[in-house]
């Protein structure tokens, strides 16, 4: 049998990958450790990976056609597998664990985090060192005796921590405290744990004693019967049923009537209420809030995480999947990564996973720094506290912009790739769909994200009004230097190279970015300041800026994200470099071109230099084009991380792709055919006649 020779020949998509990986233009091992930490962790990760995959309680393939019911079911017993291996076992393989957890299964990982992180986590940062041992000793950190939940958010509110109206009442007659809800948006909503697992809860409520009230602080409330597992009396809870995503965890309601729990499970860390009923407060409350921050920067990491999973998937898809071809008779189709305009959709994307990932590296140092300060401030005062402090603003700033904008990137990044795969991204089994329904949360809990970028650009206008007044600038504002000597007054100071290779280098990239962020700061203070000029309070005259300090917070950001790259790239072993580089170079100059109105602005770009910009990302996007499979494949995900057919390592995306659509879904009888679809084929169109007209007689 002879083929015709118009018809397109059909590519091996194994062959394909395979043509990927021939000379990759770095040592792809090498970048895998230097990603990981050292090689002993990346080894450690690839063991902890293996065990997940022939643990038939981690099987993941099957989550799209699991039931809530299931779905929380499977959670739990994973939870119980996972206890006592979180406890025993040396803490930095847990954290590896769990960075790996958070992929595979962020549902669980939830659920889990709920009780070691933010319960455990709660106890840790707001519990004296007596009340940590007690609640140690009844269980709370192996789960043995207590499971817990963190009780913050409310019906009514979230993001504004001093508005709960969840009250605590100090009695001192009984020595205890009432906890009750007195409105119905005093309601704890959104509690992870509440509605099956948690016995008992860290509860934030408003302090109130002698009928003066002394702000949110920390309650441990038991809420269910440790052996019966019933409510304790005054507790009600419900459950908040299906969710967007993340169904493992069981966000329920709890309202309080009235239920009295002993004084000393108020935590008293920080302030503490005595039998007599005398407040004693910190000298500075804010240090109460250090630990808060630890979430947001967990988050900064999955985002790096999350989005090199959805960049292998869609990157590996690409050079896999063939599209049209030149109309040459029989010519194979083309890759989709060789079309320009796919490398333009993905490559940039893979640039801000780099830049996410070293981001992440460095604020997960400056935040344990912070904390060990902290940590040792013990009853100092004086310049210990003040440093303390003024790294606790910086570390809490940075990590508010930082978790706004990486969760915001990587939620993009998401569905770009789901995108890129055509009409396969829409299907459950494919992997990008739950991954956006999952991830999507990270936008909004821990703090909503255009609050907490509202709350870094207040940080960046009250640093530089701080300045104005002599006070030093810390290192990751100093491009604001020129800004201040000139009394926030920027020259323009216009950039001179014109080539695309002038233009694009990282120094002129870092030196654009900065003078681009400082004068977003500029233009912020100087509308602060309008807001005091017209006779608004220093609130409201935030508020009044609150435009232009977002803006000010998100060209910070991007300026962050690029210097702390350029860092890296400079401490990266020599044969790392090259590839590195290019990738901070794609970063800072696509996002410039993405924002090419704030560098016209600053005086720094000019229209032509901006143009030859946009030569240097399409050339670029052409090199690392080379190396986009490699550079996933240092991701080091094994194909069980990766859960979806259109990623797999081997490039045997359609044969593995349909063996798991028919497995999962074997053909079987309409259930409801001879109910519907029979009567709907065989209903007659035939009407009754109506009544004989009088008209028609005649």
């Amino acid at each position: 049998m002879t083929l015709d020779a118009n018809i397109p020949q059909v590519a091996d998509p194994k062959a394909s990958i395979a043509e990927e990986r021939k000379a990759p233009s770095f040592p792809v091992r090498e970048l895998t450790y230097w990603l990981d930490g050292d090689k002993k962790v990346t080894e450690l990760k690839e063991q902890i990976m293996l065990e997940l995959e022939r643990d038939p309680l981690w099987r993941v393939s099957d989550h799209p056609n699991l039931t809530l019911a299931e779905t929380r079911e499977r959670a739990m017993k994973k939870i119980r597998r996972l206890a006592d291996q979180a406890t025993s076992r040396p803490l930095e393989e847990t954290m590896v664990r769990m960075s790996i957890i958070s992929v595979v299964d962020p549902g669980f990982w939830t659920r889990f985090g709920v009780h070691f992180g933010l319960f455990f986590g709660a106890l840790q940062g707001q519990a004296s060192p007596a009340q940590l041992a007690y609640w140690m000793e009844k269980g709370a950190f192996t789960m043995q005796g207590v499971t817990g939940c963190f009780g913050m958010t409310e019906l009514g509110h979230g993001s504004n921590v001093a508005g709960l109206e969840t009250i605590a009442t100090f009695d001192p007659n009984t020595d205890e405290f009432i906890v009750h809800s007195p409105t119905i948006t005093a309601t704890k909503w959104w509690i992870g744990g509440a509605a099956h697992t948690a016995t008992h809860c860290a509860v934030y409520a408003q302090l109130l004693v002698g009928g003066k009230r002394y702000g949110t602080k920390t309650f441990v409330v038991q809420l269910r019967d440790t052996q019966t597992f019933e409510l304790m009396p005054g507790v009600n809870i419900g459950d908040l049923g299906k969710k967007m995503g993340r169904d493992q965890i069981d966000n329920g309601w709890i309202r309080f009537t009235h239920v009295r729990i002993p004084r000393s499970h108020m935590l008293m860390k920080h302030t503490k209420v005595m039998r007599s009923g005398e407040v004693i407060e910190p000298p500075l409350a804010q240090l109460a809030y250090g630990a808060l921050i630890q979430g947001r920067v967990s988050m900064v990491g999955d985002s790096a995480n999350v989005a090199k999973r959805a960049l292998t998937i869609a990157t590996r898809y690409a050079s896999v999947r063939r599209q049209f071809s030149d109309g040459t008779p029989g010519a194979l189709e083309s890759k989709l990564i060789d079309y320009p305009i796919h490398q333009h959709r993905l490559l940039p994307l893979m640039a801000q996973t780099f830049a996410m990932i070293f981001a992440a590296r460095e604020m997960n140092t400056s935040y344990m720094q912070l904390m060990s300060q902290l940590n040792e401030l013990g009853d100092s005062k004086g310049a210990a506290v003040d440093a303390a402090i003024k790294n606790l603003k910086e570390t809490h700033a940075t990590s508010a912009g930082l978790k706004a904008f990486c969760t915001w990137m990587c939620l993009n990044i998401i569905d770009q790739c789901r995108q890129s795969l055509g009409g396969h991204g829409y299907s459950a089994y494919t992997g990008l769909s739950q991954a956006y329904s999952d991830f999507a949360v990270h936008c909004t809990w821990e703090g909503d994200n255009t609050i907490l970028t509202l709350q870094c650009g207040r940080y960046l206008v009250a640093t530089a009004l701080d300045a104005l007044k002599g006070q030093p600038l810390p290192e990751n504002l100093a491009y604001l230097k020129d800004a201040i000597k000139s009394g926030m007054v920027l020259e323009t100071k216009p950039f001179s190279g014109k080539s695309a290779a002038e233009v694009s280098s990282l120094a002129a990239l870092k030196a654009a970015w900065s003078s681009v962020a400082a004068n977003a700061i500029v233009n912020a203070v100087r509308d602060f300041k309008a807001g005091v000029a017209k006779g608004l309070s220093k609130d409201n005259a935030y508020e009044f800026s609150s435009a232009s300090r977002l803006h000010a917070a998100r060209m910070h950001t991007y300026t962050y994200l690029l210097h702390r790259f350029v860092a890296q790239v400079e401490q990266s072993p020599a044969a790392l470099r090259p590839i590195l580089t290019l990738l901070a170079q794609l970063f800072g100059a696509h996002s410039a071109v993405q924002h090419s109105g704030e560098f016209l602005q600053a005086g720094f770009y000019s229209g032509a230099q901006i143009e030859a910009l946009k030569v240097f990302v399409n050339d670029t996007c052409a090199q690392i084009r080379k190396d986009a499979v490699p550079l996933t494949d240092a991701f080091d995900y094994s194909d069980y991380i990766i859960n979806s057919p259109l990623g797999r390592y081997d490039g045997d995306v359609y044969e593995k792709y349909f063996e798991l659509v028919t497995s999962l879904n074997p053909q079987k009888p309409v259930p409801y055919f001879d109910s519907l679809i029979r009567p709907l084929l065989e209903r007659t169109n035939e009407s009754q006649p109506g009544p004989e007209l009088e008209i028609d007689q005649e």
